[in-house]
């Protein structure tokens, strides 16, 4: 026998929330069609922040722990006395902290470099483009 009786979608998951299908409100607004607000652009921008900020020495030495505590284990794992990788963990500490320190330091002043350069040579792109017209 044929069903008269048409059911209709379940259309809620297992915790009870019922979710739309797609977009049945207002239009996109211009930033929204754009995908300015996306996850990727954000964490793009929080990583231009980041290198933008000047190097610390708290970052220097949590950086230079994390690589110690790599190569103590190596030691560990490579050298049959593993006391002699242990005396080696603050000898290795010692000059990871100021290595780490001056090589951010570097890569900081190097980035404002490239940063003030990239002003500069778009400032002088715009001036030969308002001259041309």
């Amino acid at each position: 026998m044929a069903q008269t009786k048409r059911k209709t979608k379940h259309r809620g998951n297992a915790a009870g929330m019922v979710e739309s299908r797609g977009r049945t409100g207002r239009p996109p607004t211009a930033a929204e069609r754009k995908g300015t607000t996306t996850g990727k652009s954000k964490a793009r921008e929080e990583k231009l922040n980041r290198l933008d900020r000047p190097p610390t020495w708290r970052g220097a030495i949590t950086r230079a722990m994390l690589a110690a505590i790599l190569m103590l284990l190596i030691g560990i794992l490579v050298l049959k006395n593993s006391s002699e990788a242990i005396a080696l963990f603050p000898i290795v500490l010692i000059f990871y902290i100021p290595i780490s320190y001056y090589t951010d330091v570097w890569m900081y002043k190097r980035r404002q470099r490239q940063k003030a350069a990239a002003k500069v040579k778009a400032r002088a792109e715009a001036k030969a483009k308002a001259e041309a017209q």
